[in-house]
């Protein structure tokens, strides 16, 4: 199990409160939580990662373990302490500003 801390305004539109858990198939890593999340939530598809070419949105980042994971390559394996859901993995909303 997985969880999953997502941002104000995607928990409002998936209609959950607090944390996320899910179920993986496989390897815990950014792909299999996302793969997972948007086949539990439909209405997530295209709000955090691109539809066609599967990139990350500009503007949302993940972390776990206190590290940004954004820039790793989505099928590289999650921290095991994410895998065994000890620890969230969180997607969160950037703000960009001047």
């Amino acid at each position: 199990m997985i969880r999953v801390v997502l941002p104000t305004h995607l928990r409002t539109l998936a209609r959950v409160s607090g944390e996320v858990q899910l179920d993986l198939d496989g390897h815990a890593t950014q792909r299999a939580v996302l793969d997972a999340l948007e086949a539990k939530y439909p209405m997530l598809r295209g709000t955090i990662r691109d539809h066609g070419s599967q990139r990350r949105r500009p503007f949302v980042r993940f972390f776990a373990c206190g590290e940004d994971l954004s820039h790793e390559p989505p099928d590289t394996p999650l921290p095991e302490v994410v895998a065994n859901g000890t620890e969230p993995f969180f997607i969160i909303g950037a703000i960009a500003g001047g």
